[in-house]
């Protein structure tokens, strides 16, 4: 097994990162979770009598600022762990998944739900590991709590990021009170480790690129193909091996996204906003992705309103959940719907869009609803 920290210093040594106490601190704390579940885990014959699963290894709860190298040290951890029931997923679409098996449990009328879901994913997953864990709602604030002691007594460890620390989570929610149990959960049963290193290595991978390219065509088509290749740390060698993916919409559909890659995603206007598609499906990409490359958007007016109305409404939901939007246009924003009926409503959109350049925005932390 080639440890977290082995690799980390193989990153630092060809120059693919830069020298980080916290980020060095962390490796070796997700050295020892992953040492802890190659290894074949021990019952004593009392215990396996009794049936009941071994103590699970103490997860690790990541958090700091955007661009500090989570999901990297995530991605580390979980090439590292030599246990096949493994599972990384990001936190959202979990929780997608666990509203849809428990409407599915509440049918078969057999009492609480949530410790035979528990049960269930603790068959299919020895390790849960978390992307971008943030609660915006309450329906998944009074489940976390419950669910998680429950995988844990299953034997479940989990390895999660956020952009903030427990405390701060559902920060002014609605009966915040029913959900300080999850946040003393987390700090008890799990090493919290905070990485707010001086360097926002997903801007400093943007190297100060602009997110805004105009006119479409094959200059502006390469410079998001660099972007990408940098947001990812994806060998540009390997373009024709980026991989393709579906994210799970509201209401049991699928939405495809074209090429799908640690946060980052890359659409055509004319698969995202040229097809027959709703707020479900933008809210599903916003929350699933840090990034979105979206190429070919062109001037639009009353002739394609309804084009016009969706991406309005897939600008709505990236600015709202602080999702970065790099583009390829046949205008600026200023110049997207320059005259006739609906140009006035789409202002608004233009101010978002303009705003989404910033440093400020792009410096924000992915999934904090605005």
């Amino acid at each position: 097994m080639t440890s977290v920290s082995t690799r980390y210093r193989e990153l630092l040594d060809t120059g693919e990162l830069r020298p980080d106490e916290d980020q060095e601190r962390a490796a070796a704390v997700l050295d020892r979770v992953a040492a802890e579940l190659s290894r074949k885990p021990k019952r004593n014959l009392l215990a396996r009598l009794a049936g009941r699963r071994p103590e699970p290894v103490r997860g690790v709860y990541l958090w700091g600022g955007v661009g500090r190298g989570k999901s990297m040290l995530m991605d580390l951890a979980f090439a590292a762990v030599e246990e096949p029931r493994k599972r990384r997923v990001h936190f959202h679409e979990f929780m997608l998944e666990v509203h849809e098996r428990l409407r599915v449990e509440r049918l078969k009328e057999e009492g609480d739900p949530i410790p035979s879901l528990a049960e269930a994913i603790a068959a299919e997953a020895r390790l849960l590991a978390f992307d971008e864990m943030v609660i915006n709602n309450s329906a998944d604030a009074m489940i976390l709590s419950r669910l998680f002691s429950h995988l844990l007594a299953e034997g479940v460890t989990v390895i999660a990021t956020s952009n903030r620390p427990p405390r701060d989570l559902y920060l002014g929610g609605l009966n915040r009170e029913l959900f300080i149990p999850f946040i003393e959960l987390v700090e008890r049963e799990m090493d919290v480790v905070a990485l707010n290193g001086p360097t926002d290595f997903r801007l400093h991978r943007l190297g100060g690129m602009p997110t805004w390219y105009v006119p479409n065509g094959p200059a502006a088509t390469a410079a998001l193909s660099d972007a990408f290749f940098r947001l990812t740390d994806f060998s540009v060698e390997d373009r024709a091996k980026v991989p393709s993916g579906d994210i799970p919409v509201p209401g049991g559909r699928t939405l495809h996204v074209p090429k799908s890659l640690k946060g980052v995603a890359v659409f055509s206007f004319k698969r995202l906003c040229g097809e027959a598609r709703g707020a479900a499906d933008y809210l599903a990409v916003a929350r699933r992705y840090h990034s979105v490359i979206l190429v070919g958007i062109p001037v639009m007016g009353p002739e394609n309103r309804n084009e016009a109305a969706r991406f309005v409404t897939l600008v709505d939901e990236l600015y709202e959940h602080k999702v970065k939007l790099l583009a390829a246009a046949d205008a600026e924003p200023q110049g997207l719907y320059p005259a006739g009926d609906g140009a006035f409503e789409f202002q608004r959109t233009v101010s978002r869009l303009v705003e989404m350049q910033s440093q400020d925005y792009l410096a924000a932390g992915h999934g904090e609803e605005g």
